[in-house]
């Protein structure tokens, strides 16, 4: 009996030391850095899209470009398997994949790409000061690289989460268990606005 309720005592103390107000994410916390999450640029679909398009969501901002051999799709075969695992909650979590190729990635190139991951994922375009601008305020490094008759683009890559109320909260970059990214999707989810 001594030992329940001893057992009972622990539990109950670690439940309350582990409630504190500090909130402990997967991925690294940049709340602190106040990046501006504000964005107008042309969604695959051919509509104008803001932050205020995905009011209420927690947002997935994934940096890169269609003619990418490796990261990108993967990053966006993760991104569908996180939403997948979310359940009914996925609902409420919104991807949005911005190229880094204005010359290359065209709506068309965009509406045949984006989808092929998941119908809900929406993938922004812009002009190359307009995509200069967004990789700016979100610290992405990106460059044009040629490649004999053609090129490709270096990129810093990694998966920056957006509050429901519209803050960059946490980045995860490339290669980071997909677990710990759906644990801290499913935490902004659960936040209050």
């Amino acid at each position: 009996m001594l030992k329940k309720f001893l057992i009972s005592c622990l539990f109950i103390f670690l439940v309350a030391c582990g409630n504190d107000s500090t909130q402990q994410f997967y991925g690294s916390d940049i709340s602190a850095a106040n990046l501006d999450a504000s964005f107008s640029l042309t969604s695959h679909h051919g509509e104008r899209a803001t932050l205020d398009s995905y009011k209420n969501k927690v947002i997935a901002v994934f940096f890169g470009f269609t003619n990418c051999p490796d990261i990108c799709p993967t990053s966006l075969q993760e991104l569908k398997y996180i939403k997948q695992e979310l359940g009914q909650a996925g609902n409420n979590f919104q991807v949005l994949f911005i190229s880094l190729d204005p010359e290359r990635d065209t709506q068309e190139k965009l509406s045949l790409f984006i989808p092929s991951f998941d119908p809900t994922f929406i993938g922004l375009y812009g002009s190359s000061n307009e995509v200069d601008a967004m990789a700016n305020q979100y610290k992405v490094f990106h460059q044009k690289v040629e490649q004999g008759d053609s090129y490709t683009i270096d990129h810093s890559s990694g998966i920056y989460l957006i509050d429901r109320s519209g803050k960059i909260r946490i980045r995860h970059p490339y290669g980071s268990p997909v677990e710990g990214i759906i644990a801290d999707i499913q935490q902004l989810l659960s936040e209050s606005i």
